[in-house]
C-alpha cells in the first residue's frame, strides 16, 4: 500500500510519501520525503489568529503536495495540523483551504494525540528494545512540546505544553544572540512547563530519553560538527548530555550571521534555533535530574510524528 503523511507544525510542513507493508512491525519504505519552512504560527502566540501571509505560504506548500501525492499514487491520505492551528481563532479558513485542495479532511490533533504519533514513529524506526526499557520521547516544535514515556508495548504517561521555538522567540527573544534576561525568561517558561510535564509523567521512571524534530537534529548536528545536514549521520546519534547542552549554548549566543553559515543550518531555522537550543537544553537537564543521572545520553531521531501518521494509515 502506498501512504501520503502530512503533518503541518507551526514553523514546518512536511510530506512523507512511503510504501507500508503491514504486520506485527509496519515498514515505511520512503518515496519522497520533504520539507518547507512555512512558519504558519508566526504571530499566533501574540494574535491567536493565523495571518493571510501565512495561510497564503501553507497553502502554496499543500498545493505543490497535492501533485506529488497524484504523481506517486499514494492509496491513503492523511493531513494533521499541531500547536499554531489549535491556537487559532481562524483554524476554519485553514480547514477549507487544505480540504479544496487534498480532497481529505484535515485533523487538528490534540496534543495528546500528537504525542502519541510522535511516540509511534520514533519507537517504530528505533533498534530493538527490551520490554523493560522506559522510553521518553520529546518532540520539540515550533508552537509545543510533547513528552511521552512509554515502553515498546504501551504508552505510560504523555503531556503537551506550549513551549516551542517559534513560540518563545517571538515571545521574548528579541535579539540574536539573545541578552541574558530574555534567556531567564524563556527558560522560566521552559521550567514551568515541564514542571507540567512532571506532575503528568514520570520522568524519573526514564531509562531512555529519544529527541524528534528540527531543533533536535539541528543541535545534534552542531554537536557532531557537521559541515552539512546529513540524516543519515544524525538519526539514531546517542551523545552525552554534556555534548548536547555545550551544542545548545553555542547555537544560542551566536548571532544570526553565524548561524546562516552553517552548512547544515536550514534558512527557515535560523532565527529561531535559539529558542529550541534554550528549551532543548533545559529538558535535557531536567530529565538528567529527575533520573538523578541515569539517564546520561540522549538519542536523536529523524522519525517522528510524519511516520506516526504514516504507520497510522497502514493497518
Amino acid at each position: 500500500m502506498r501512504v501520503a503523511a502530512i503533518d503541518c507544525g507551526t514553523n514546518s510542513i512536511r510530506l512523507l510519501i512511503a510504501d507500508a507493508t503491514d504486520g506485527p512491525r509496519p515498514v515505511l519504505t520512503d518515496v519522497v520525503r520533504e520539507m518547507r519552512i512555512v512558519r504558519l504560527g508566526q504571530g499566533v502566540d501574540a494574535t491567536g489568529w493565523l495571518s493571510e501571509a501565512a495561510l497564503e505560504r501553507t497553502f502554496a506548500a499543500v498545493d505543490d503536495y497535492a501533485a506529488l501525492i497524484t504523481q506517486h499514487g499514494a492509496q491513503r491520505v492523511r493531513f494533521v495540523a499541531t500547536s499554531a492551528t489549535r491556537d487559532a481563532g481562524n483554524r476554519d479558513v485553514f480547514v477549507a483551504g487544505i480540504r479544496s485542495r487534498l480532497g481529505v479532511e484535515p485533523e487538528v490533533v490534540s496534543g495528546e494525540e500528537e504525542a502519541a504519533l510522535s511516540f509511534r514513529g520514533a519507537l517504530n524506526a528505533a533498534p530493538a528494545l527490551a520490554p523493560e526499557d522506559r522510553v521518553l520521547v520529546v518532540d520539540l516544535g515550533g508552537g509545543s512540546t510533547e513528552c511521552v514515556l512509554g515502553t515498546p508495548a504501551e504508552v505510560i504517561a504523555a503531556r503537551s505544553v506550549d513551549i516551542g521555538c517559534v513560540r518563545l522567540t517571538e515571545r521574548h527573544l528579541g535579539s540574536n544572540p539573545p541578552t541574558e534576561a530574555q534567556q531567564r525568561l524563556a527558560l522560566r517558561d521552559v521550567d514551568d512547563a515541564m514542571d507540567a510535564v512532571a506532575r503528568a509523567v514520570p520522568l524519573e521512571l526514564t531509562t531512555r530519553l529519544v529527541g524528534v524534530a528540527g531543533t533536535v537534529t539541528t543541535v545534534t548536528a552542531m554537536a557532531l560538527g557537521l559541515t552539512e545536514y546529513d540524516a543519515e549521520r544524525i538519526d539514531g546519534t546517542d551523545l552525552p548530555i554534556p555534548e548536547v547542552t555545550e551544542a545548545c549554548r553555542e547555537l544560542t549566543a551566536m548571532t544570526r550571521q553565524q548561524r546562516a553559515e552553517l552548512g547544515f543550518m536550514h534558512e527557515g531555522r535560523v532565527d529561531v534555533i535559539g529558542a529550541g537550543a534554550l528549551v532543548w537544553g533545559r529538558v535535557v537537564e531536567r530529565v538528567a535530574e529527575a533520573t538523578d543521572g541515569r539517564v546520561s545520553t540522549v538519542t536523536a531521531s529523524e522519525h517522528d510524528i510524519l511516520d506516526g501518521i504514516g504507520l497510522s494509515l497502514v493497518s
